[in-house]
């Protein structure tokens, strides 16, 4: 879901969430009111008394949004159905800032899946950011982790952040360029 307007939300529990764009994890107290500004991929963006916040799609309960249904597989899924998993999963990434997720947005430059002797897989990425210095690299990155450890049989997901080559807007989607008017 993307939201394009405002929705204003008063958030039920304390929550932890992430200062936009410093990557600092705060507590937001529970009665707090702010406005959602993005839902995208399971997670919202929410500005609170002149702060943008981001807030993880486990949380969604503390501003009253349920959390998204849990992955599944077919029984017996090959290395080939969960690839095709992983990169539906790193479709659902998103920056707090930007409504295009890492994909269209060519931040992921690999993706493998490896099956390990147990029946296991781990999944390795690598990936790069819009600029070296975004203070929300390591929440991204978190994001991309966590995101595909919920795949079933994925045991790890290893995701490392390169800058070579350095990322350009060549590099987006011709619908990510549309959508930032970046042609």
């Amino acid at each position: 879901m993307y939201s394009r307007h405002s929705e204003p939300v008063r958030f039920e529990r304390d929550c932890d969430a992430v200062l936009v764009p410093q990557g600092e994890t705060v507590r937001l107290p529970a009665g707090s009111i702010g406005y959602i500004t993005q839902a995208l991929g399971g997670s919202y963006t929410v500005f609170v008394e002149g702060n943008l916040f981001r807030i993880a799609g486990r949380d969604a309960d503390a501003i009253g949004k349920e959390p998204d249904e849990p992955l599944q597989l077919p029984e017996g899924a090959s290395d080939d159905d969960v690839e095709t998993l992983v990169w539906k999963q790193l479709r659902t990434c998103f920056d707090p800032e930007i409504p295009i997720n890492v994909v269209d947005l060519g931040l992921v430059y690999e993706a493998q899946v490896h099956r390990r002797d147990d029946g296991q897989r781990e999944v390795g990425i690598k990936m790069t950011l819009t600029a070296p210095g975004c203070g929300m690299g390591e929440i991204l990155v978190d994001d991309v982790r966590s995101k595909l450890e919920l795949i079933p049989t994925v045991a790890e997901a290893d995701v490392e952040l390169v800058f070579d080559p350095p990322w350009n807007r060549n590099m987006m989607s011709e619908a990510a360029r549309l959508e930032t008017g970046m042609l």
